[in-house]
């Protein structure tokens, strides 16, 4: 078994494409991206794995569900409720069923697992922890939620700095720690590694788990540019280069293998470096990617 850690858009392309070609895998998801909206709890990045695994997802946004329509948003609109984010009516049936389960006392795995299960998806998939946790970008005006940055600002403040309100209280939810265990190798996908992979590394207890493991991480940024969303911002204001490199320094002493774009290669004296094309613009490219991967192992 094969154990992914994954944000949305990028890592979720690469579990499609993984999917043709090694089925028996676990994704450990962040929820630091997590917010309540209209009384229901919305996951963003389990969404979008469940929805990558189950075949559903809008794959000209990579979020959301292909040919949705937004009736329901639209009309609390004209009622003069701005959601701040366009929520669709088959993706809010999904915020309903999860928000459903915790109000009757199931847990985030519980509810997710559930979930995964009812559109046909049969690979494990967790939520980082339980505890509710939220990424604040901290900017000249003030922090801010991550989506309120990123969807409702389309991510244009500057950025001072990133903090993961209540990760100091998290701990990993029933079974990561197990799953991760039981993996012959752990693969960080290319999703942001600030926003997305940083809080799953910052709960207690995972990098331990990650120790002896053969990790590998794709990098979500080519040449100087990150693939997509606000990485750059966000590395580039904690001190990092934004480059395959800086990427790297961010994974520091965590990573065995490094995939970066062909011609993006560089020497490590810690990782070994590997080039392919990382682009996954079609299904093939992303199948293509995930048979370089095991081939690695």
């Amino acid at each position: 078994m094969l154990t992914f850690l994954s944000g949305g858009t990028g890592t979720p392309k690469l579990l499609a494409g993984m999917k043709e070609v090694e089925r028996d895998f676990a994704v450990v998801v962040n929820t630091a991206e997590d917010v309540w909206v209209s009384g229901n709890k919305i996951c963003p990045d389990i969404d979008s794995v469940i929805y990558a695994l189950a075949g559903i997802i809008d794959d000209a946004k990579w979020w959301g569900v292909k040919n949705d329509t937004f009736h329901t948003h639209n009309r609390l609109k004209e009622l003069g409720i701005d959601e701040g984010m366009m929520i669709g009516d088959a993706d809010r049936a999904t915020h309903v069923f999860r928000s459903e389960l915790l109000r009757k006392g199931f847990s985030l795995k519980e509810a997710t697992e559930m979930l995964a299960r009812a559109m046909g998806v049969e690979q494990k998939i967790l939520p980082m922890c339980e505890e509710e946790v939220a990424t604040q970008v901290v900017t000249p005006e003030g922090k801010m939620h991550f989506q309120e940055f990123w969807v409702k600002r389309r991510g244009e403040p500057e950025v001072a700095g990133i903090e993961v309100e209540g990760i100091d209280r998290a701990r990993p939810a029933e079974e990561v720690l197990e799953t991760i265990a039981e993996s012959r190798a752990v693969i960080i996908g290319p999703s942001n590694p600030v926003t997305s992979i940083g809080p799953i590394l910052m709960i207690d207890g995972i990098r331990r788990a990650l120790e002896g493991k053969k990790v590998i991480a794709v990098s979500p940024v080519i040449g100087k540019n990150p693939v997509s969303g606000p990485a750059g911002k966000f590395m580039k204001a904690l001190g990092y280069d934004v480059s395959p490199e800086g990427v790297l320094d961010f994974y520091r002493g965590l990573i065995d293998v490094f995939v970066v774009q062909q011609g993006d290669g560089f020497e490590s004296d810690s990782t070994e470096v590997v080039e392919t094309n990382t682009i996954m613009k079609t299904a093939e490219d992303a199948v293509n990617l995930a048979k370089f991967i095991l081939n690695l192992l």
